[in-house]
């Protein structure tokens, strides 16, 4: 794969819509041309100490933060045209739409490619198909697991390496 983006979200709560941080890396031609990392006010705006424990992101920290349409204006020109790529399309499609949905915004149908899912062809034998793991297998070593922005450029390196 040539041209996508790449993107993860992080999540406040248990809620979907609680979109909190995304990190963005655009694709062309198969290099890195553009990255884009934004906070997000959740909705709704509580943090559960377990996403806390994995992202380490509070309420003090999104407090004023712009709320998603606002930041969505933002990415929606750096993506157009391009199909989306996330680790585990489930959930991060799933908070897109969710938070298309809270904020009553048309959503584009966006393509969407998972390189979890294509992982498990590319390395059947891989102990585990985690970000980790995998982005390590194809020659990246992610750092700042669970920062939005390192978790989508770990998944656009996975992506160039296994997706056709």
């Amino acid at each position: 794969m040539k041209d996508f983006a790449a993107i993860d979200f992080e999540i406040a709560n248990g809620e979907p819509t609680s979109v909190c941080s995304v990190g963005v890396v655009i694709v062309r031609g198969g290099e890195i041309t553009d990255t884009f990392y934004s906070l997000i006010q959740p909705e709704p705006n509580y943090y559960s100490y377990w996403c806390t424990r994995v992202n380490g992101l509070t309420r003090q920290d999104t407090d004023d933060a712009p709320v998603f349409p606002k930041v969505w204006a933002q990415i929606e020109p750096l993506i157009e045209g391009l199909p989306l790529v996330a680790h585990n399309k489930a959930f991060d499609e799933g908070c897109l739409k969710a938070v298309f949905r809270c904020y009553q915004m048309d959503y584009p149908n966006y393509k969407f490619y998972c390189t979890c899912i294509a992982s498990r062809r590319a390395f059947p034998k891989a102990p585990n198909h985690q970000l980790h793991t995998i982005s390590a297998l194809c020659g990246y070593q992610l750092e700042n697991h669970h920062h939005a922005l390192a978790d989508a450029e770990a998944c656009a390196w996975i992506a160039r390496e296994i997706l056709p």
